[in-house]
């Protein structure tokens, strides 16, 4: 017999909708319809203009035959295109794939016939690539894919037409009145993200309406957002959707600042020009900003908040950006949980230590956000929290709204991430007392000396410490007595005169003996185009690696 509040009391359309993030465009533009919504150079449109194209877009997609669950591929930079595929793509409910624009033809071949694109959007600086990679993937899988050419005045490069319209022209068919559909259920996928991995093909990773809601609105609530905050899009939107950003604007009714080139003087400039309250970034972009020449960093607003995700930030970078009068905070996430889902909450009375010591505080990975429902660091085999001592290891698992779906087409990785009612990161972490957690490393990045387990992010937290580094990555060199030493990869200020010998004294002031690089190797570092430093490039370098007797 069920229960008196089982009876009579179910959900209807006056008591229950779905969650979707394309509910707060919706709202945005019937309130605030006149209020600027993006900006790209001397291109300005407001919030009622915006949904209005969301809507034609998706009127054209349903002419052109896209229909629910189909998936629909963009290669598109920061650019207002890229803003609308967000809206108007899930409003056909088809799901929307954004391509990393850094990919190479074959890797994006592989995803377009592995998410099985019906139609692709490609921005004309990307056509070239994208030109090779229809061809191999029409070669594996022949089929029709519609191709819509976007034109852009501010890209003046080499481009190429792939299709037989042009983006403008293809929005213009549509209806702006266009009813677009609600998801049926807020577990319908709404995009497909592609990890980096480095080895094999990448994972389909698909996000559904709810998680991208919640996250967008989490955003909101971690940042203390107000409302018509004025975002630069330093972060690429193809990666985790932009950590859901172009749903949060939507819902604060804010600005867009988009931006195709990511440079100091391009986002210094852009902050002052249209004064820039909010962005994100990897640390290499921040290191970017810290570094410029002075004369750059003029007339910037004062009190622009940014996220720092990858690499936690070294004191070097929370003291420029504190003198540049930017407000740094720690996340962390991974593709699979739509981006940061982890962030640093700060205490007041961290003002009052010096900058090394809120460094390190702030270097912590710290607690879940307020709309996950948990992150905990666990014995991937005993599936039991790992006492909270700040020594003892485990591995970072997330559970919540905002974790993936799953893995397209891959049910065992899907099982394998999900085992135990967890979603395993691969993160290895100690949690502190107070419940923060911290990242120690990679599961694959662990260095095994003589049989003693090295940190390499310990280490280059060490080496972040030396003024003259810029970016540190360390890992495990072949030694024929010790298996493996720790060796590290320096980039450094170009006015520098460091050596590797200063770099290991440096080192031996703050290390176990064992722990300390015994090869030092300066020069650029390979990254991803999220500005995440590439480990396996460098470690078929470490091999040729000079080693310095310690």
């Amino acid at each position: 017999m069920p229960g008196i509040y089982e009876q009579g009391l179910d959900k209807n359309p006056a008591n229950f909708s779905p969650i979707t993030p394309l509910s707060f465009i919706e709202r945005t533009a019937k309130i605030y319809p006149n209020k600027t919504a993006v900006i790209h150079g001397s291109l300005t449109r407001t919030w009622s203009e915006t949904y209005s194209r969301c809507r034609q877009l998706a009127s054209s997609l349903v002419k052109a035959g896209v229909k629910v669950g189909d998936t629909v591929a963009v290669m598109l930079p920061n650019t207002p295109p890229m803003v609308e595929a967000h809206f108007g793509v899930p409003m056909v409910g088809a799901v929307l794939n954004s391509l990393n624009t850094r990919l190479d033809p074959e890797a994006i071949a592989f995803m377009l016939n592995h998410g099985e694109a019906k139609v692709v959007i490609v921005d004309p600086e990307f056509s070239l690539t994208m030109k090779k990679a229809l061809a191999l993937a029409l070669a594996e899988k022949p089929r029709d894919i519609l191709v819509i050419d976007v034109k852009d005045v501010e890209y003046t490069g080499a481009s190429e037409q792939l299709g037989s319209i042009d983006y403008d022209s293809f929005v213009a068919k549509g209806d702006p009145n266009h009813q677009w559909r609600m998801p049926a259920d807020e577990w319908e996928s709404v995009c497909l993200n592609y990890t980096s991995g480095t080895t094999g093909n990448p994972k389909g990773v698909v996000y559904h309406h709810r998680g991208a809601a919640i996250n967008a609105l989490s955003n909101v609530l971690e940042w203390d957002m107000p409302k018509h905050p004025v975002y630069l899009w330093t972060l690429p939107m193809f990666h985790c959707n932009g950590w859901c950003f172009p749903w949060t604007i939507a819902a604060r009714a804010g600005i867009n600042v988009c931006l195709r080139r990511v440079d100091a003087p391009s986002i210094l400039n852009a902050m002052r020009t249209y004064n820039v309250t909010h962005y994100c970034a990897a640390p290499i972009v921040h290191g970017l900003l810290v570094n410029a020449p002075d004369e750059l960093k003029v007339d910037i607003p004062v009190g622009i908040k940014g996220l720092i995700a990858g690499a936690a930030p070294p004191a070097a970078t929370i003291e420029g950006m504190e003198k540049m009068g930017i407000e740094l905070t720690h996340v962390y996430g991974l593709t699979e949980v739509y981006g940061p889902a982890a962030v640093c909450v700060k205490h007041e009375e961290w003002n009052d230590v010096d900058v090394g010591e809120r460094a390190r505080l702030n270097a912590r990975q710290g607690v879940r956000v307020l709309l996950q429902e948990g992150v905990t660091v666990m014995n991937p085999e005993t599936m039991q929290e790992v006492p909270a001592d700040g020594e003892t290891m485990g591995e970072i698992m997330f559970r919540g709204n905002i974790t993936m779906k799953g893995y397209l087409k891959n049910d065992a990785a899907t099982k394998e991430a999900f085992s135990g009612g967890w979603f395993h990161s691969g993160d290895l972490a100690v949690m502190y007392p107070d419940g923060y957690v911290k990242i120690k490393d990679r599961s694959k990045d662990i260095i095994i000396s003589g049989g003693e387990n090295i940190s390499s992010i310990e280490v280059e937290d060490v080496l972040y410490r030396h003024p003259a580094v810029l970016a540190a990555a360390v890992v495990a060199k072949p030694d024929p007595k010790w298996g493996e030493t720790p060796c590290a990869f320096l980039e450094v200020r170009a006015d520098s005169n460091v050596t590797p010998e200063e770099i290991i004294a440096h080192c031996k002031k703050h290390l176990a003996g064992f722990k300390i690089p015994r090869a030092v190797v300066f020069g650029d570092l390979p990254k991803t185009s999220t500005g995440k430093i590439q480990k396996f490039e460098l470690r078929k370098r470490a091999g040729s690696a000079t080693a310095i007797d310690v």
